[in-house]
């Protein structure tokens, strides 16, 4: 199978404010409709928040009809759901410092609003004591990626002589660059840099620690994808904005997606087969079960050659959408973004 990577970042000409909204073609009738809307005092869609651990968030959500829910919230968040109303406060322990992502729907009967996320980024109290871990991410919504230059064994803790988890390669089964998302840096009492990084093996949320030296330099990026496997929906969002949103496929009930927080780790161009559309977007997220991505096991975000199934519970686990959306995405989303399935 032919392929090759592409790696394509945003003009700054080509950002916008607006939701760039891709239809599903024929398939816009199938799944969960979309009908309800989100009023005021609700946040706008992907408001970025910054919160240090200890002190107090707040803010309220208001829909058009129906009853308000939650999405898999962080431990200690206060959701209080009334008629069309809920109110959100969460005060972050020290445990929670970095990035998390709060989503809430509507819903009433078989109509929904859109799936709302926020974007909240929890700050440490003080500056880490030597030889204390500190976050790599930052606020808005800023996370940090880099390539492996070498093969190194990601470890239990920041030291040569912790237990080896996986060994990690400089090249993907594809044979194109590795990469992973750097959560949080280390230096140990030998003076030594360690960054914890996200791994690509079971079971998914694994991280790991390896040597600084055996990464490239960092890249900073803004952009995070929530996908939503009931509504189907798929949504970038960029420094407090949404500036994309699909209807998608995701895994059918045996074949299922996973839930939990990934990476985009590779762009894939160039396959011989259209099930795939004219790109796809490679991720650390694994199935136990077979998926379409080439070879199994890896979760991808790609596009179709049956738009007409979309959305709904269709695919062997991979996240498909059209090819004119898939098309759309590639120009606003950089290698590295974490990526939410709910």
């Amino acid at each position: 199978m032919s392929r090759h990577l592409q790696k394509a970042f945003v003009p700054l000409a080509a950002l916008t404010a607006l939701v760039a909204v891709v239809g599903a073609g024929a398939g816009t009738a199938r799944g969960p409709q979309l009908s309800l809307r989100w009023q005021a005092p609700t946040p706008r869609d992907g408001t970025a928040y910054a919160v240090k651990a200890g002190e107090a968030l707040s803010f309220e959500l208001k829909s058009s009809a129906g009853k308000i829910r939650s999405r898999r919230l962080p431990a200690g968040v206060s959701f209080g759901a009334g008629s069309g109303r809920a109110q959100v406060a969460w005060t972050p322990s020290s445990a929670q410092v970095g990035e998390h992502v709060l989503t809430f729907v509507a819903s009433s009967g078989s109509s929904y609003a859109p799936p709302r996320s926020f974007v909240v980024y929890v700050l440490p109290k003080a500056p880490a004591a030597p030889h204390e871990s500190f976050p790599l991410g930052g606020v808005n919504g800023m996370s940090r990626w880099a390539e492996i230059y070498s093969d190194v064994s990601a470890r239990t803790r920041p030291s040569a002589r912790a237990k080896s988890m996986v060994r990690l390669h400089q090249y993907t089964p594809e044979g194109t660059p590795n990469l992973v998302q750097a959560l949080s840096g280390q230096i140990n009492t030998n003076g030594e840099y360690w960054v914890r990084v996200r791994l690509q093996v079971l079971p998914n949320g694994t991280t790991g620690w390896v040597p600084r030296a055996s990464l490239g330099p960092y890249n900073e990026i803004w952009t995070h994808l929530v996908i939503d496997r009931k509504l189907f929906t798929a949504t970038l969002y960029k420094k407090g904005r949404a500036i994309f949103r699909t209807r998608v496929g995701v895994g059918k009930p045996y074949w299922p997606t996973p839930a939990g927080e990934f990476y985009v780790r590779e762009r894939i161009t160039g396959f011989s087969d259209l099930i795939y559309g004219p790109l796809a977007f490679g991720t650390n997220a694994r199935s136990s079960v077979l998926t379409d991505w080439p070879g199994g096991g890896f979760i991808g975000i790609h596009g179709t050659n049956q738009p007409e199934i979309l959305p709904g519970r269709v695919s062997h686990g991979c996240v498909r959408m059209p090819n004119s959306a898939v098309r759309r995405l590639s120009h606003l989303m950089p290698l590295g973004t974490p990526v939410t399935i709910l």
